[in-house]
């Protein structure tokens, strides 16, 4: 009996020590080991309360959107888990509609987005068939620096078929498609629509935000179509209801598509509120004899028995050349520059408003990769100051002001 005893005494001792050794390896390897790279791997505190923090491990590296996700060499993973993983912010969408002589237009409203965008884009384009080609050629031929930026799905122009071709001729050729946005792109929350002749003069990013400044029964935000009321084309001219008291305008248009799907709107159809897909159709037959200005004047009927689904936003963020062509009436844009710049009335490809097609030509001739503050800044300020004969020229400095204050961030985060 005493020879078991003795025999499971010295296992016990032999167990103990092989342990320490083991123990005392693992430790060393992890704090100074050869080559070996130190790396925190969380790890399950099945002791811990609810709520505490366990100090052993760094803070939860999801809290750091940029970070990297290092893995020591050797080590396995879990499939659902990639060696290096950078976490990406919330995804964008800008949605846009090119048809006919407006490719190059869009392009470079794109440009312009891309160009002092922070987050990840993800361009809905709804362009006719003929045209597809030629933007994938043109967003495939730009440096992989700003293609990482973004992402692209080119759709074709669709329409109800039973009224399609009353839609595609209603004011521009193919406008009326921002209407069937919420219908088309099933799958996306929330889209900022934008006009091909917009200019983006600051970050996209910081539009996106208006979603978060959304009361509960908001739904898109919009810009007024004027500022007064008396030189207003809507007060003075509208055969139709209108929204507020100028009406608005939907170049630059933010929708939460998904509350644009399950809401029912008021009408003076019908006593009962209608769906999106259910009003559009018999408005058009009620107003398309009084409506100028196509699905503007559309909207601008739907959302003026549908007020509190609107947050308005400043004209600094939808600047047209109604804002200056009879003098600066834009109060945002005058104490903070222009953030998007509206060439609406062809303003880009004509000379009438120099100011407007001075912007245009030189995002459209900037290559990236090249120093914006010399290859666009510079060579702006002066072709602005050709323009001063011009009410809008004369406040060109509203033009650059916020546009300045972007390129500098572009050259501090490429320092």
């Amino acid at each position: 009996m005493r020879r078991y005893m003795r025999a499971l005494l010295l296992c016990t001792v032999f167990a103990v020590f092989s342990g320490l050794y083991v123990y005392s390896k693992l430790f060393y390897s992890e704090v100074g080991g050869s080559g070996a790279k130190r790396v925190y791997i969380p790890r399950r505190n099945t002791g811990a309360r609810r709520g505490s923090e366990d100090k052993t491990v760094p803070p939860n590296p999801h809290r750091y959107p940029h970070r990297y996700i290092m893995r020591q060499h050797g080590q396995m993973e879990p499939a659902e888990n990639s060696i290096r993983t950078r976490l990406q912010p919330p995804m964008m969408h800008l949605a846009v509609v090119a048809c006919g002589e407006r490719l190059q237009e869009t392009l470079t409203m794109i440009k312009s987005a891309l160009l002092f965008s922070m987050g990840h884009l993800h361009l809905h384009i709804f362009a006719e068939d003929q045209l597809h080609a030629n933007f994938v050629e043109a967003l495939e031929s730009w440096p992989g620096s700003v293609r990482c930026k973004y992402n692209y799905t080119i759709y074709s122009i669709s329409f109800p078929s039973d009224n399609a071709a009353e839609w595609k001729k209603l004011f521009k050729p193919c406008a009326s498609q921002r209407l069937f946005l919420p219908l088309l792109l099933k799958d996306v929350d929330s889209v900022i629509y934008v006009d091909s002749d917009i200019l983006f003069l600051q970050p996209v990013d910081h539009l996106w935000t208006f979603l978060s400044q959304f009361e509960p029964s908001q739904l898109a935000a919009v810009s007024p179509e004027h500022e007064e009321p008396r030189i207003a084309w809507y007060s003075r001219f509208a055969r139709h209801p209108f929204y507020g008291k100028t009406g608005i305008n939907s170049g630059v248009m933010l929708m939460n598509m998904t509350r644009m799907r399950s809401t029912f709107f008021k009408n003076d159809m019908t006593s009962v509120g209608l769906l999106w897909e259910e009003l559009l159709m018999p408005l058009l037959q009620k107003y398309k004899l009084n409506i100028t200005w196509g699905d503007q004047d559309l909207l601008n009927i739907i959302f003026h028995y549908n007020p509190d689904f609107l947050l308005e936003f400043p004209c600094k963020w939808n600047y047209r050349p109604d804002h200056c062509i009879y003098g600066s009436n834009c109060a945002s844009a005058e104490e903070d520059g222009v953030y998007i710049l509206h060439g609406n009335r062809g303003v880009y490809h004509d000379y009438k408003q120099p100011a407007f097609r001075a912007v245009y030509e030189a995002i459209r001739k900037y290559s990236f990769g090249t120093d914006p503050v010399a290859s666009l800044l510079r060579p702006l300020e002066e072709e602005l100051l050709k323009a001063t004969h011009t009410y809008c020229g004369k406040s060109h400095t509203l033009f650059t002001k916020r546009l300045a204050l972007s390129l500098a961030n572009i050259n501090w985060k490429h320092t």
